[in-house]
């Protein structure tokens, strides 16, 4: 089952500079797991020690914020799209 995750900018240095990557996954959590194993230290940019994504990323499949479905454990269906999307403060 092919999955798109789409790679932000600040994260792309870990990527090879890839913005869009393919990966086989059934869960949001295997899709960071994948990218984990292609791509060394940036599972450790996405979560945090308790193994909760980030407070400061945000995740989307298909558009519709994870937080709001089941979290990493959001099922996949083939040609879905995830979105990391690094939160931006400022003041």
């Amino acid at each position: 089952m092919s999955v798109k995750v789409r790679i932000p900018t600040p994260l792309r240095k870990l990527t090879n500079d890839e913005e869009l990557v393919n990966i086989e996954a059934t869960t949001v959590a295997g899709a960071i797991n994948e990218l984990q194993g292609k791509f060394p230290g940036i599972k450790e940019r996405l979560m945090d020690e308790a193994g909760g994504i980030r407070r400061f990323v945000n995740v989307y499949v298909n558009e519709e914020d994870i937080r709001f479905l089941q979290n990493q454990d959001t099922a996949l269906k083939d040609g879905d799209e995830i979105s990391i999307i690094p939160a931006i403060a400022g003041g």
